[in-house]
C-alpha cells in the first residue's frame, strides 16, 4: 500500500511539474494569439460608431472589387507556387539524399540559404534583377528577345513574385523532406531492388508513401503561408501595377493603416483568411492522412 501511495505521489509530482511548464506557455499563446483572434471576430460584426452591424462587413466583401482582385491574386499564387515549390523541394531532397553525390552538405546549405535571407534585402535583389536594365533583361536581349517591363505588366509582376517565393522557400521545405528521407531504412530499398523494382518504382511506391506525413505537413504550412502572403506584395511590387499583384493580407494592411482606417472591415477580411486557411488545411488533412 505504501509503495502504491509513493508511486501515486510521484506521478502527481510529475504531472504538476508538467503543468507548471505548460501553463505559462499556454497563457502566452492565449494572450497573444487566441485573445486577439476572438477580438477580431467580434470586431468584424461591428461598425464604427454604430455598435453591432451583423453581417454588414461580410456582405461588403462580396461587392468589393479590390477584395476580388486580391483574392484572385492570392489564389493564383497558391495554385502555381505551392505545387511547383513542393515538387522541386522533393526532387532536390531526393537528389541530395543520394550517397553518390559528393559535397552534399555544401549544396544543402546553398539551397537552404535563401530562407535565412532578410525579406527586405532579398526583395531589393529581385527588384534589381528584374529591373528594366537588370540582369534578367540583359540576358533576354542577349538571346535576341525584347526587354520585358516586369513591374509594369500585371502578369509579369505576378510571375516575379512566384519566382521569388519559389527561390526563398524551396530550401526550407527541402530540409523537411531530407529529414523524412533519412528516416527511411535503406533495407526497404535494398529489398525492393532485389525484387526488381526500378528507381522510379522505388520513388513512387516507397519514398512517396513513407513521406506522406511530411508532404502533408509542408502542404499545410505552405497553404497557410501563401494565403497570408504579405512581404513580397509590399516589398517587391507594392501591390502594383495598380492593385494587380496585391494580396489579401496586403489589402488588410492598407485599409487598416494606409487609407482611412476601417478596422471593422479589415477584421472581416482577416476572419475570411482564417476560415479559408482552416478549411483548406482540413481538406488536406482529410485527403492526405489515410491512416487507419
Amino acid at each position: 500500500m505504501k509503495q502504491k501511495k509513493a508511486k501515486m505521489s510521484l506521478e502527481k509530482k510529475h504531472n504538476l511539474t508538467g503543468w507548471a511548464f505548460l501553463i505559462p506557455a499556454a497563457l502566452l499563446i492565449f494572450i497573444f494569439c487566441f485573445y486577439p483572434m476572438i477580438q477580431a471576430i467580434i470586431l468584424s460584426f461591428t461598425k464604427k460608431g454604430s455598435g453591432f452591424a451583423g453581417l454588414a462587413n461580410y456582405q461588403r466583401i462580396l461587392k468589393d472589387k479590390t477584395f476580388q482582385q486580391c483574392l484572385f491574386n492570392t489564389v493564383f499564387y497558391f495554385i502555381i507556387q505551392v505545387p511547383v515549390m513542393l515538387l522541386l523541394a522533393l526532387g532536390l531532397a531526393h537528389l541530395l539524399n543520394s550517397p553518390k553525390i559528393k559535397g552534399k552538405s555544401i549544396f544543402r546549405t546553398l539551397i537552404f540559404l535563401p530562407c535565412a535571407t532578410s525579406l527586405v534585402s532579398y526583395s531589393m535583389i529581385f527588384k534589381s534583377l528584374f529591373a528594366q536594365d537588370g540582369l534578367v533583361n540583359n540576358i533576354i536581349t542577349t538571346l535576341g528577345f525584347d526587354r520585358v517591363d516586369w513591374f509594369q505588366n500585371a502578369w509579369a509582376a505576378r510571375f516575379v513574385i512566384i519566382i521569388a517565393l519559389i527561390w526563398r522557400w524551396t530550401g526550407y521545405n527541402m530540409v523537411f523532406y531530407l529529414a523524412g528521407l533519412q528516416n527511411i531504412d535503406d533495407s526497404v530499398y535494398e529489398a525492393s531492388y532485389i525484387d526488381g523494382a526500378t528507381p522510379f518504382q522505388q520513388f513512387m511506391k516507397i519514398t512517396i508513401p513513407l513521406l506522406k506525413p511530411t508532404i502533408l505537413l509542408t502542404a499545410i504550412m505552405s497553404t497557410s503561408g501563401t494565403l497570408q502572403l504579405f512581404d513580397e506584395s509590399v516589398n517587391l511590387t507594392s501591390g502594383g501595377p495598380g492593385k494587380s499583384t496585391m494580396t489579401l493580407a496586403h489589402y488588410v494592411y492598407n485599409i487598416s493603416f494606409v487609407e482611412t482606417p476601417k478596422f471593422n472591415y479589415a477584421a472581416a477580411i482577416s476572419v475570411f483568411i482564417l476560415v479559408s486557411v482552416a478549411v483548406l488545411s482540413a481538406i488536406q488533412m482529410k485527403v492526405g492522412d489515410k491512416r487507419d
